[in-house]
């Protein structure tokens, strides 16, 4: 009987669980329901993201027909007058740069939500590119203000374009250096990770000097430059910016350009700020936003100067035309545009002068 009892109690010793059991089964469930939350969190901000993508896809397309058009404008332009002129010179540089970081994008649209998967020399490699057409794009604008200010430029080095695109593109391939050394690789340089254009473990001090070199500094001497130009010419009773073609087209893609880069400057910032403590899925997927943002800014501009440029838009009239006589039916009678209008010439004799 006694050891029937023992027995007895020891089975339900065996079968009862201890208190260390059930902490265990207590953290499993909680890490699992946090792992699917994480899980749900995942889902919603990548698809936040591949909406973007596809939104920024839609204007990519536009963004790089109204590129080949702009670029038939200009070789037409040229031909017809063998030369162009120094505002259309840097308008057309930066429609070049702003093609350029379109086809850079195609990384964040070919891969997103994911990123890319590269060494960190290719990301770096691809990071220190966009930085340089990037800033080559401020730059040009920067040197539209001073020529709409100055018309003529007041220097006579300024007046040469091939001088003026050197200091652009040296100017920008210094600025761009400082921001590589300052971003530095994401881990060893022939190791393989996850590229971000920007990387916000670089820290506060990448993201701030980034603001400044890249964003504050061109737009400051935007601003200087434009309040100069509406002083002068408001002492000579003229206008400004609103006398020339160009005027409009600047002022347009000065503010769209610049909306565009103060997005993702502040964000980029933020994300520094915030991966102190880790950066949520959320988080991640606003800094995708937010380069695509800034991408979408060139194709709004290319788009703005196709239609707000008046050679441009008389070319885009034109090839419409040309399309338009192109599609219209074989049966349909077109009239005969190769008839020879009549010369009349009525000479006097001298005998009907006199009389």
């Amino acid at each position: 009987m006694s050891n029937q009892s023992l027995n007895l109690s020891t089975t339900e010793r065996s079968t009862t669980p201890t208190f260390d059991d059930s902490s265990t089964i207590i953290d499993t469930s909680v890490s699992t329901v946090y792992n699917k939350n994480d899980s749900l969190d995942k889902i919603a901000a990548n698809d936040i993201t591949s909406r973007a993508n596809y939104v920024y896809s839609f204007l990519a397309a536009l963004g790089f027909i109204a590129a080949c058009f702009l670029l038939y404008s200009f070789i037409q332009t040229y031909r017809a007058q063998r030369r162009l002129a120094w505002l259309d010179c840097l308008l057309w540089a930066f429609c070049g740069f702003q093609l350029l970081l379109l086809l850079l994008s195609l990384h964040a649209v070919a891969y997103r939500p994911d990123y890319l998967l590269t060494t960190g020399l290719g990301c770096a490699a691809l990071s220190f590119t966009i930085n340089i057409a990037s800033l080559c794009g401020l730059l040009v604008l920067v040197l539209m203000a001073y020529v709409l200010t100055l018309d003529p430029p007041s220097h006579a080095l300024l007046r040469r374009p091939g001088v003026c695109m050197a200091l652009v593109i040296l100017t920008s391939v210094l600025i761009s250096l400082l921001l590589a050394g300052l971003r530095g690789p994401h881990n060893g340089l022939q190791e393989e990770c996850s590229c971000f254009m920007d990387l916000v473990s670089a820290g506060v001090s990448y993201a701030a000097a980034r603001l400044c070199l890249a964003f504050l500094i061109p737009y400051m001497f935007q601003l200087g430059l434009l309040i100069g130009g509406c002083v002068r010419q408001w002492r000579s009773q003229g206008r400004f910016l609103s006398g020339s073609e160009e005027g409009p087209v600047f002022l347009a893609v000065t503010v769209v350009v610049f909306v565009c880069q103060l997005f993702y400057s502040v964000a980029l910032v933020r994300g520094a700020q915030l991966e102190r403590d880790g950066l949520s899925h959320h988080e991640r997927a606003l800094l995708s936003v937010a380069e695509f943002v800034l991408f979408s800014g060139s194709s709004a501009s290319l788009l703005l100067v196709l239609f707000m440029h008046r050679p441009c838009r008389d070319s885009l009239h034109g090839v419409f035309r040309q399309l338009r006589d192109c599609c219209r039916s074989p049966g349909r009678t077109q009239p005969n545009r190769n008839i020879i209008a009549p010369h009349i010439e009525i000479t006097d004799t001298l005998q009907d002068i006199e009389s």
